[in-house]
């Protein structure tokens, strides 16, 4: 039962990208630059995540160790989730919403398969099946043919 409401709350954050996207182009077509559009929805997204940290730390009675992981990574998620942002924004009046969201999806299954085969960052590495990777083709030959279409 928790696999379907984990996988359920995945979907929900799809659709979270995918509404993201065209709010954010639109936001870079109101201010005039990319970059701008990014720096404010981080702004925005900075304010609501510290205020609900603060929150949950207190309700669970659990400080926030800001001293336990290694300082690159309060920098590599930041810098990663702000490239993706201008390319998002970049690309979704380019290619569309559902062609920009299936390469994106595309691109994150073939990061995915990597990073899982390997067992990066300290995570159980994966096996490459054959269903893995033919779903990643297939999910790639999606991508195209919602662009080519």
């Amino acid at each position: 039962m928790m696999g379907l409401v984990w996988s359920l709350l995945g979907v929900l954050a799809g659709t979270f990208i995918a509404l993201q996207a065209p709010i954010n182009a639109g936001l870079s077509r109101g201010v005039g630059f990319p970059v701008a559009a990014a720096a404010a929805s981080f702004v925005a997204g900075t304010v609501v995540l510290v205020a609900l940290a603060l929150l949950m730390s207190r309700m669970h009675d659990t400080p926030i160790d800001w001293s336990g992981p290694p300082v690159w990574m309060f920098f590599a998620g930041g810098c990663l989730g702000a490239a993706y942002v201008v390319s998002i924004i970049i690309l979704t009046p380019k290619l569309g919403t559902a062609a920009t969201m299936a390469f994106v999806v595309a691109g994150q299954l073939l990061a995915g398969l990597t990073l899982d085969k390997i067992g990066a960052f300290g995570l159980a590495a994966r096996e490459l099946s054959f269903g893995r990777v033919a779903g990643a083709i297939l999910l790639f030959a999606g991508a195209l043919l919602i662009r080519l279409t």
